[in-house]
């Protein structure tokens, strides 16, 4: 069914990526005028081992447990058949900004360094998870349904899993088997992975090959020992610049950036030129999903050269706005803080 291949296939040129190991982050330069959607060429990639290369024609998703009634599997010709949904949604890691921790708040945690490259919007087509509990019949008693991943197990703790409740299940949650209007690529979870809307990327299991729903709560160790306690995402904000970019003092420039939610839309974005002792309103038009980002921008017309700190805050709809500091998370998770983002004004 399978071939373990390199840790990633794609290439990860470095003017689009920072490598982590067997991951890869978004350089957010990169999605400057590339419009709303995160190309796939430059969108993040989360892996816990390698990707792998998975035979479509073998492949099978089997759905079972105490908690279905007709259990069954499904081939990925017959996924493809079935009534689909198109979804504009984030997927972000649950450590992006985790560095922040340490640079920003000098009280850093383990993990991958992610800067705040660990996110990336993309169209995603798919069966809705919900239609095909249907088709398997859940029973009244079922609790949670529990997707796992077709990669190599990850050292002792088995292969990649994590339980949802069954009302999110029955939610908003895509089998996707399309990316930015192409069959999924292999490092984005071909031939079909979860995209669950709101809550945190591991959530959005990959190279997904079997659901089980159960009627009692579940536990792995990806709810258990390396997420705990986290679901959905907290406000964020970034800037489409890269770190300690130079801008010229002739002006006025006009920047740009975007704004994100795992609870609602971003009903405001304002910014900062001067450590956060003053703030303007940013401008938004277009796209104001609540399952992706808001696109935002801003002029500027810097007085003199130096080094000065851009500052970028959010609200959204369930009146939350991104603080000046977090507290630590021991896990690097859920950083939130405004991020203080460093650049040059120089001489034109």
């Amino acid at each position: 069914m399978k071939q373990v291949m390199a840790t990633i296939i794609k290439p990860l040129p470095d003017h689009l990526f920072r490598v982590h190991g067997n991951s890869a982050e978004m350089r957010w330069e990169a999605m400057s005028g590339v419009g709303y959607h995160t190309p796939t060429d430059r969108f993040f990639v989360r892996n816990h081992t390698v990707t792998p290369l998975i035979d479509v024609t073998t492949w099978r998703l089997r759905i079972h447990g105490a908690g279905v009634r007709c259990p069954r599997d499904f081939g990925y010709e017959e996924l493809r058949a079935m009534p689909s949904r198109t979804f504009d949604v984030a997927i972000e890691c649950a450590g992006n900004g985790r560095r922040f921790y340490r640079t920003q708040q000098h009280d850093g945690a383990p993990g991958t360094q992610w800067g705040l490259g660990a996110i990336g919007v993309a169209r995603w087509r798919g069966v809705p998870l919900k239609y095909l509990l249907k088709q398997v019949g859940v029973s009244p008693s079922a609790v949670d349904v529990l997707p796992t991943g077709l990669d190599e197990p990850f050292e002792d703790y088995g292969h990649v899993r994590r339980p949802l409740p069954l009302d999110k299940a029955m939610d908003d949650v895509l089998v996707a088997y399309e990316m930015n209007g192409e069959p999924l690529p292999p490092d984005h979870g071909f031939p079909v992975r979860l995209v669950v809307p709101g809550w945190v990327g591991i959530a959005s299991i990959k190279w997904l090959g079997d659901i089980e729903i159960s009627t009692k709560k579940l536990l792995t160790p990806w709810n258990r020992v390396f997420y705990p306690d986290v679901t959905t995402q907290p406000v964020k904000s970034a800037f489409e610049l890269a770190w300690n970019a130079r801008l010229p003092v002739t002006g006025p420039h006009i920047l740009r950036g975007r704004s994100w939610s795992g609870r609602g839309r971003i009903v405001r974005v304002e910014v900062s030129f001067d450590g956060g002792l003053s703030w303007r309103q940013a401008e938004h038009h277009g796209q104001h999903l609540v399952s992706a980002w808001l696109p935002w921008h801003i002029a500027w017309a810097p007085r003199h050269t130096g080094a000065r700190v851009l500052m970028a805050r959010a609200t959204d709809e369930t009146g939350v706005t991104q603080p000046l500091t977090t507290p630590r998370n021991p896990f690097g998770y859920h950083f939130d803080a405004v991020v203080q983002h460093p650049i040059h004004v120089v001489n034109g």
